[in-house]
């Protein structure tokens, strides 16, 4: 009875991994078996068994799926809010980021994020922070320069498959366009960028990074109505951050330009 017994235990052994790879559980595949011997020698019931092992494969899949998020929106990956300098900027409330990191209902309305600032004040930091934030909390983010983006919707409006690439575009909760100043009207037409907007007006968010006002944003699209109506669209449900200090990126080089001078001087 003990050798029929251990031939079954045996050939049920062998199947397992098959099994596991059939239901595509390859957390499970790999640590059944230390599991199971650790659970025999520890004399666990049969559900803690179960659990732990489903526990396993359930926290790797979701860091498998984190990582393929994070590929997928093309964020800088060290630009995070744990390393954004909050005191830099005193204008930008840290609880209220925080908040919409956590997305705070406002990715479920459609809402729009818009970050102002002169260059080097850390706009596409945070607006890349709150990105990854989102992500972790199982969101689907974007991040893509806006001059490139507009160079992807022409291609794709000449190949007549503009409304395919809008509905590609679709897939993510959050697109962050930076460097919108950045996109001009003389070198590329930026009516995509337009319709874009118009798309996911009131159904899918925009976060949008900017060095000029809206005053400047003639520039971008083609006539002042188009423009009238871009902004018209993005501000109607949206946060605004106002980001108008020095330049950190010239803040942190003048430590080094006076040790330069001292240096000199002491010369």
């Amino acid at each position: 009875m003990n050798t029929i017994a251990s031939s079954r235990s045996a050939a049920d052994a062998a199947r397992l991994p098959l099994m596991l790879g059939e239901l595509r559980l390859p957390t499970m595949k790999r640590l059944w078996a230390d599991l199971a011997e650790q659970s025999n020698r520890e004399g666990w019931p049969a559900e803690r068994f179960l659990g732990v092992l489903l526990e396993q494969e359930v926290n790797e899949r979701e860091t498998r799926r984190l990582a393929r998020a994070r590929i997928d929106s093309q964020l800088p990956p060290d630009k995070s809010l744990a390393s954004f300098d909050f005191d830099a900027v005193p204008a930008i409330s840290k609880a209220h980021v925080t908040a919409l990191a956590e997305a705070d209902g406002w990715l479920a309305q459609g809402h729009n994020l818009l970050a102002f600032g002169p260059p080097g004040v850390g706009k596409t930091h945070l607006i890349a922070g709150i990105g990854h934030a989102l992500i972790d909390h199982g969101y689907k983010v974007l991040f893509v320069r806006t001059s490139e983006l507009v160079q992807r919707l022409q291609a794709a409006r000449r190949d007549l498959r503009l409304p395919g690439e809008l509905a590609k575009l679709d897939r993510f909760d959050l697109i962050i366009l930076d460097d919108l100043s950045y996109a001009r009207r003389d070198q590329a037409e930026t009516s995509v960028l337009f319709e874009l907007i118009a798309e996911r007006y009131e159904r899918k968010s925009i976060a949008i990074t900017a060095n000029a006002p809206f005053s400047a944003w003639d520039e971008v699209f083609p006539d002042k109505a188009m423009t009238i109506a871009a902004v018209d669209r993005l501000v109607h449900h949206a946060t605004i951050l106002e980001m108008n200090v020095d330049s950190y990126r010239r803040r942190a080089a003048l430590p080094a330009r006076r040790q330069r001078s001292a240096t000199t001087t002491t010369q």
